[in-house]
């Protein structure tokens, strides 16, 4: 009986054995990256949207500013374009926002899209859901508007 010729098999097992175990590493890192990009993207409008709110002379423009903020940190990190709810509420004066010193609460909520999913499971691409709050004060000197001087 003769023995197989083996020469040549670990540099084969080798190979194989690495890219069983690297593919799955480089997907978890890709992943992981993407989401921490989401993470300080939604950080970032969250307190862009609070200062922008804050700055404002009124609740309506605060509102349309702090939209516009958020926005623009979220294009800053990658990702343009993308879906993003916005919430803001205030204590003690709900109503108006900007009277007197209101403590406004900014929350900011978007998702990430895992990578190379979809090419692998043939369907949507799953997502990481993120969301971050800022709250900020209402400055106590502010300007008001037809006062006498």
């Amino acid at each position: 009986m003769r023995r197989r010729d083996e020469r040549g098999s670990g540099l084969v097992e080798f190979i194989w054995l690495g890219i069983v175990l690297l593919l799955p590493l480089v997907w978890i890192l890709l992943s992981v990256l993407a989401v921490q990009r989401g993470a300080f993207a939604v950080s970032g409008a969250a307190r862009a949207a609070g200062r922008a709110y804050v700055l404002a002379s009124n609740d309506a423009e605060g509102d349309a500013r702090a939209r516009a903020a958020a926005a623009q940190a979220l294009a800053d990190q990658g990702l343009a374009g993308s879906a993003f709810d916005l919430t803001v509420s205030c204590t003690p004066y709900p109503p108006d926002c900007h009277s007197g010193t209101s403590v406004v609460t900014v929350r900011v909520a978007s998702s990430v899209r895992l990578p190379m999913l979809p090419l692998i499971l043939g369907s949507a691409a799953p997502t990481f859901a993120l969301d971050a709050t800022e709250v900020m004060p209402v400055g106590q000197y502010q300007e008001i508007p037809d006062a006498a001087p």
